[in-house]
């Protein structure tokens, strides 16, 4: 009999370029920023693909050096290593605060994480993260500033968090989820746990060495009006071994009001999709909610009949 905390399949990733339908897109950051135009056009159309039908890939030639990498991560061992009492005053912090400790601890599952600001490691990975918002961009037919302009990246919000998870807590390290941001940048040490959700099935993620993992969030498939979505995925715990993690993501600047960029929203046959919302109050929303899939994007989710009262896609609402 299956188990439900086990994947569908193990897959490792394509190489980058090249296309499978049940292999994990790989994605050269050095093409896309330095090939030549034919280069670059093969790869805005592989990127494109990538999040339309994963919402999820590895990056190489990223630029971020390894040996920062493995700083990163010495230091979240040694933030989780150090003795409770010093940890006591991140505890249970308020949302916002720029370094905060927490337990997510139930019968489903366990992790314990770190919130914090690693300037260095910020700095890179936002790079990163806004190099690939542009290509991104002209993925899906639109200036490679538009996505950036529509969510006010200038001034973005950006959290990198460290996740440990205890080799003897539950299988579930962390449920089926997507994330409330726009682009979040995943590496981990050799324990492998991190699955992704495609057509159904449940994927084991394995990277291919010196690379991330690219997950595309809420505010992606909101502002693309649903063409790109939102990664599901969940982090399994198994064998003996604990599993760490660092993630980097970035969101729109915390007041923007995010809603489909209207030139998708015009184009698009289904109508507008999502309703505009301030990036800060979604976040509290999904603050309010139990992990659970992508539940959150139901408050950004367009009505029908109250879209029909506000007019079509060019009116004053949806282009504010």
């Amino acid at each position: 009999m299956s188990r439900p905390d086990l994947p569908d399949s193990q897959e490792k990733g394509d190489s980058a370029g090249t296309w499978s339908e049940d292999r994990i897109p790989v994605v050269d950051l050095d093409v896309l920023v330095n090939g030549d135009a034919a280069q670059r056009s093969q790869a805005i159309r592989h990127l494109g693909r990538a999040c339309e039908e994963w919402g999820f890939f590895m990056v190489i030639n990223h630029g971020v050096p390894e040996s920062l990498q493995g700083a990163t991560m010495d230091a979240c061992k040694e933030m989780f290593g150090l003795p409770a009492e010093e940890n006591a005053e991140y505890m249970n912090p308020a949302p916002m605060a720029p370094v905060s400790r927490g337990t997510s601890l139930n019968s489903a599952y366990w992790r314990n994480y770190m919130k914090g600001n690693v300037t260095e490691y910020a700095t890179c990975t936002r790079g990163l993260m806004l190099a690939l918002t542009a290509a991104i961009s002209e993925s899906i037919g639109l200036d490679g500033g538009r996505i950036a302009e529509a969510l006010n990246l200038e001034d973005c919000f950006q959290l990198v968090v460290w996740n440990q998870y205890p080799p003897a807590g539950p299988e579930v390290g962390l449920p089926p989820h997507t994330d409330h941001g726009l682009l979040a940048l995943l590496f981990q040490t050799g324990v492998d746990g991190l699955q992704v959700q495609k057509n159904g099935r449940w994927i084991l993620a394995k990277p291919i060495p010196n690379s991330f993992f690219v997950i595309a969030g809420d505010q992606l498939e909101i502002v693309s009006n649903g063409r790109y979505k939102a990664a599901l995925h969940r982090a399994m715990v198994h064998g003996e071994q604990a599993r760490m993690s660092s993630v980097s993501m970035i969101g729109p600047c915390l007041d923007t009001m995010v809603h489909p960029i209207p030139e998708l929203a015009r184009e698009a046959l289904q109508g507008v999709e999502f309703r505009g919302i301030k990036y800060r109050e979604y976040i509290e929303h999904q603050r309010t909610k139990n992990v659970n899939e992508n539940a959150a994007l139901v408050v950004a989710r367009a009505q029908r009949e109250i879209l029909a009262r506000q007019g079509s896609p060019n009116s004053p609402e949806i282009n504010a």
